[in-house]
C-alpha cells in the first residue's frame, strides 16, 4: 500500500475520529500554539456520553471547549502543566488542575509510565512523500506522548510550518491511526507582551554582562523580548541560540547578523528551541529553515545539555523573591499564574556552564487593587506561593534599582542586604526590620 492509499483509509471526519474516546481515558493535546481546536470541538459534543475524560494540555492557547462544556467537571478533567492566560482562567474558576513539572524530566514521566496517554490529540502539518507529518512550532512532549498513546489522531493543517530536526520533530504515517483533514486556519499569533519602563532598566543592566560568542536563552515576557531587541541594536557578534522557547525578537537578532551560533559546543551554527509562539513572522521564519532545530524538552531543557555550552545567558521572570534569595516565578500565593517550566533547567544549567550567567529579573513593585504600591520582594514568599527556585540555586537576582552580586556562597545576612539593596526605596527600612526580627541581619553600611 502507498502511503497516498494509507492516508486515503485513515481518512476520518473529526468527529468520527474522536469516538475512540471512551469514559476514564487520558486524553493528550498538542502543546502551546498546535493545539487543535478541530478535535477539541469533536470530543466536546460527546460530552454526555463520556465521564472523567483527563485532558492534558500545555499551555493551551485557547479554552477547551471540552471544558467550557463541562463547569462541573463530571464528564472532563483538565490538567495543565503551564497555564496559558485562557486556561488561568479556567483556573480560577475552578475548571482546570495544575499539573507541577520540570521541563527538563516531564519526557520521563511518560517513558516511566507514571502519565498515561489513551488517546494523541494533535495538530500537524501535511504528509511528505516519505509519509511523515511534521509536528510544527512544538516538539516538546509530543514525541514523548506518541511513543506510549494507545490511539494517535491527527489534524492535518496546511498553515503549519515545517519546522525542521534537531530531532523527533514528525510522526510516521504508519503511527498514526486516524487522520482528519482540518480548516487550515492559521497558527494564533502571540503579539510580544507590553514592555515596562522597569523592563526596559532591567534589560540595559543586563545587556552589560552578554559577551560575544554567548549562548542564549530567553524567557516568557517582556523584559526577555527588549533583550532581544537590544541586541539585535548591539554590535555583539556570534551569539547563539539553545532556549526553550523560540520568540520574534530571536528573529529580529538573526537578521541582524548579532545571531550565528557558531562558537557553540553543541549545535554549532544552528537556532535550538522546543516550541515557537510568536507572530506569523517567526512562524515563516520557521518554514523549512535549516538554521533552526525542534528538538524534545528532554533535550533543549536538560540542565547537563545545556551547560555543555559556554557562556550560557539564562534570562528568566519572576514575581516575587524574599531575603531568603527564594524565587517564586509561577503563583500569587495559591493561585497557579504559569508553572515552573524550564526555569530551573536553564537557570542550573547557565551556572554549570563555563562562563554562564543566569538573570531572575522582577520590577521591584507591583501595583494592587486598590492602586496601591506593594513590594515584590518580600520578607518571606507570600504564604501559598510555590518556590519556583530554591535560595541555594538563585545567583543574578534584577531590578530596575539594580543586579545583585552572585548571592551564591553567601550567609543569609549577606544576601538580605543584596536584596534590600535592589528593593524599591521607600520598602527598605521596613525589609530591614523584618530581616532583624527573622534575624538575617547585622549592623552595615553598604544599604544605599
Amino acid at each position: 500500500m502507498s502511503y497516498g492509499q494509507e492516508y486515503q483509509s485513515k481518512l476520518r471526519t473529526a468527529d468520527e475520529a474522536v469516538k475512540v474516546v471512551k469514559s476514564g481515558d487520558v486524553v493528550h493535546y498538542s502543546e502551546f500554539a498546535m493545539a487543535s481546536h478541530i478535535l477539541d470541538e469533536a470530543l466536546a459534543k460527546r460530552k454526555d456520553e463520556l465521564n472523567d475524560v483527563v485532558i492534558r494540555t500545555v499551555s493551551n492557547y485557547f479554552a477547551p471547549k471540552t471544558i467550557l462544556s463541562d463547569p462541573e467537571k463530571k464528564h472532563f478533567i483538565l490538567h495543565e502543566s503551564h497555564m496559558s492566560a485562557a486556561t488561568r482562567k479556567l483556573h480560577d474558576q475552578d475548571m482546570g488542575y495544575h499539573l507541577p513539572i520540570s521541563y527538563s524530566e516531564c519526557g520521563s514521566y511518560y517513558d516511566r509510565g507514571q502519565i498515561p496517554v489513551d488517546v494523541a490529540l494533535l495538530r500537524v502539518g501535511p504528509m511528505d512523500k516519505h509519509g511523515y507529518f511534521n509536528l510544527g512550532t512544538s516538539n516538546s512532549v509530543t514525541p514523548n506522548v506518541l511513543a506510549i498513546a494507545k490511539t494517535v489522531i491527527v489534524e492535518v493543517n496546511e498553515a503549519v510550518p515545517r519546522c525542521l530536526g534537531g530531532n523527533k520533530e514528525a510522526v510516521h504515517i504508519s503511527k498514526v491511526d486516524f487522520i482528519v483533514e482540518g480548516d487550515n486556519r492559521p497558527l494564533v499569533e502571540v503579539p510580544p507582551a507590553q514592555v515596562s519602563d522597569e523592563d526596559r532598566e532591567i534589560a540595559k543592566l543586563i545587556m552589560k554582562e552578554i559577551e560575544d560568542g554567548a549562548c542564549l536563552q530567553l524567557g516568557i515576557g517582556g523584559m526577555p523580548n527588549t533583550i532581544g531587541s537590544l541586541i539585535a541594536q548591539s554590535d555583539l557578534k556570534d551569539i547563539g541560540i539553545h532556549t526553550e522557547m523560540l520568540c520574534d525578537s530571536m528573529v529580529d537578532m538573526y537578521e541582524a547578523g548579532r545571531v550565528t551560533g557558531m562558537r557553540k559546543n553543541l549545535d554549532p551554527g544552528k537556532m535550538v528551541y522546543t516550541f515557537a509562539m510568536g507572530r506569523k513572522r517567526l512562524y515563516d521564519f520557521l518554514d523549512d529553515n535549516p538554521t533552526c532545530a525542534s528538538y524534545p524538552a528532554d533535550y533543549t531543557n536538560d540542565p547537563f545539555v545545556i551547560s555543555q555550552n559556554d557562556k550560557v545567558v539564562s534570562i528568566n521572570n519572576a514575581l516575587e523573591i524574599d531575603l531568603y534569595g527564594q524565587i517564586c516565578s509561577e503563583s500569587s500565593g495559591t493561585r497557579q499564574i504559569s508553572g515552573t517550566g524550564g526555569q530551573f533547567d536553564f537557570h542550573y544549567g547557565s551556572f554549570r556552564s563555563k562562563g554562564g550567567k543566569g538573570f531572575l529579573c522582577l520590577s521591584s513593585t507591583t501595583t494592587g487593587k486598590n492602586g496601591e504600591l506593594i513590594s515584590r520582594i518580600k520578607p518571606i514568599i507570600t504564604p501559598g506561593g510555590i518556590v519556583t527556585m530554591p535560595r541555594s540555586l538563585v545567583y543574578y537576582v534584577v531590578t530596575e534599582y539594580g543586579m545583585t552580586r552572585m548571592i551564591k556562597g553567601l550567609s543569609n545576612w549577606e544576601r538580605a542586604e543584596e536584596i534590600i539593596n535592589i528593593a524599591h526605596p521607600s520598602f527598605r527600612d521596613d525589609l530591614i526590620k523584618e530581616a532583624q526580627k527573622n534575624k538575617i541581619w547585622r549592623r552595615s553600611n553598604k544599604i544605599v
